[in-house]
């Protein structure tokens, strides 16, 4: 048994927090230490997500003087 067995996932589906692997991997988010963490699963899918945005935004700028020709 792995130890991400004993953590918390958010379920997609069922916007529910479930502990160890109670549903198909498809369907869950995390894992996450506490509950309370893995409740919060959107929230932090989000800043995550808007994270990423920004990371690609500058990578696409890179090199980038801002000149257009």
């Amino acid at each position: 048994m792995s130890d991400e067995s004993n953590k918390y996932w958010y379920n997609l589906e069922t916007k529910q927090v479930e502990q160890g692997f109670a549903s198909p991997m498809a369907d869950r988010a995390g894992p996450f230490d506490t509950a309370e963490e893995a409740e919060r699963a959107p929230e932090i899918l989000r800043q995550r997500s808007e994270k990423w945005d920004d990371d690609d935004s500058r990578d696409a700028d890179w090199g980038s003087d801002g000149v257009k020709a």
